[in-house]
């Protein structure tokens, strides 16, 4: 049975970058209205703002100001940022972050920001602390944007309910090689800023972890991008003469990793599903998986 589809508010205002995400949004599941073309985009957003399930930003079009509006009338959305991963927030906390080179995840963003919205029940929070209380007011009569989507959607929406279509098993041969090379880079992007930016790498992490539980992504696949990426920075140290033991230290990246998409598997647990039920539910991929696979040595490449 298909799920029900997300209206998309797009306030893209890159014409380019709106037309790719036509395309990763093409199929019934999603619904992109363009407000990037309109004259006031957010002025649109904050007009229209019921008749959205999840907002498309682009970063640094809009000053921040311009969400702070939204924000403090409590008109909170779902949102997904594409741009650079800063370790920065442009609209709410629950913001999911996806780089430009990395749109091949959008459905899978989008599915993880509704999920974040929901859990951290930001719909419920007052206006930001730094806006003064007179300015905050009250979100418009019937702005139920969570009981709409929990109605359609079941309990935590999407959380609980990951669209089969999209697993990485089951996509054509070509869109599961762009989905893998996207992955690819993402990682990079973690392991790239882990030690140096641990904001940016936290936003690269969950970016990562996100897409991985709603395609599915099995858990040695997981393992296989880490150790492909070792190796390659391990040859390239090599070649310009440069020491590599400190690669080692990169394991933490990868138990960080696999720490959060444990936690996500954790969460999706319905409450109300028998503990051994959902065990065995939680880990039957996982199992078929591993069956037949050799044991992984997670350690410094070469060795």
């Amino acid at each position: 049975m298909s799920q029900p589809a997300l209206t998309i508010a797009s306030l893209l205002t890159d014409r380019s970058l709106e037309q790719a995400c036509h395309k990763w949004l093409r199929g019934g599941r999603y619904c992109l209205e363009d407000l990037g073309a309109t004259a006031d985009p957010v002025g649109e957003l904050e007009r229209r703002c019921e008749s959205f399930d999840v907002v498309l930003l682009q970063q640094g079009a809009f000053p921040t100001q311009a969400y702070g509006r939204l924000v403090e009338q409590g008109l909170l959305l779902p949102a997904v940022v594409i741009g650079e991963v800063n370790g920065r927030t442009d609209y709410h906390e629950a913001e999911v972050h996806l780089p430009l080179d990395q749109l091949e995840q959008l459905s899978y963003s989008v599915d993880a920001a509704v999920s974040r919205f929901l859990r951290r029940g930001l719909s419920n929070a007052p206006p930001a602390a730094t806006a003064p209380p007179a300015a905050a007011t009250a979100p418009p009569p019937g702005w139920g944007l969570p009981s709409r989507i929990k109605d359609r959607l079941g309990y935590l929406g999407v959380f609980y309910k990951r669209d089969p279509s999209l697993f990485l098993r089951n996509l054509p041969e070509p869109e599961r090689e762009e989905l893998l090379g996207s992955l690819e880079r993402t990682y990079r992007d973690l392991l790239l800023s882990y030690f140096r930016d641990p904001d940016a790498a936290n936003q690269a992490i969950e970016s990562f972890v996100h897409t991985a539980f709603f395609s599915d992504l099995p858990i040695t696949k997981a393992v296989e991008i880490h150790m492909n990426l070792i190796d390659a920075f391990w040859k390239q140290l090599r070649l310009e003469g440069h020491k590599s033991d400190f690669l080692q230290d990169y394991r933490l990246a990868l138990i960080d990793v696999m720490a959060h998409l444990c936690e996500m598997y954790r969460r999706s647990v319905p409450p109300d599903l028998p503990v051994g039920a959902a065990i065995a539910e939680a880990t039957s991929s996982l199992d078929a998986e591993l069956s037949g696979a050799p044991a992984t040595t997670i350690g410094s490449p070469g060795t």
